[in-house]
């Protein structure tokens, strides 16, 4: 499976921002979730898919300062489009980062 990033209009990419600005052993848990799904696709060990919303699904896995969360929709059959992340401090997905994932989603799909 290959995996890309959402980006704005102007091509800065949110996700990008959000992992730089995460301490390194969270950014390299990152880039082993990326990894793995590109290798494994959605049989990727250590980590867990939920659907959100109708397309719209999450990547949940821990990290050494926590849980995180990554919104992502699937394109084609083989894209997967990593539209929005956050750290996970509750039990349910917050509304503000379900809005911000379903409008990148709309983006995305064109809708």
């Amino acid at each position: 499976m290959k995996v890309s990033f959402y980006e704005t209009v102007s091509g800065r990419s949110p996700i990008e921002d959000f992992i730089e600005g995460l301490p390194k052993a969270d950014q390299a848990r990152f880039a082993d979730v990326f990894d793995g799904i590109e290798k494994y696709g959605l049989g990727c060990p250590r980590v867990q898919f939920r659907q959100l919303r109708g397309k719209l699904w999450e990547v949940k896995f821990n990290s050494p300062s926590g849980g995180y969360r990554i919104a992502y929709v699937v394109v084609e059959s083989e894209t997967m489009v990593w539209l929005h992340a956050f750290k996970k401090r509750t039990q349910k997905t917050p509304t503000g980062d379900l809005e911000i994932a379903e409008k990148r989603m709309k983006e995305v799909l064109g809708l």
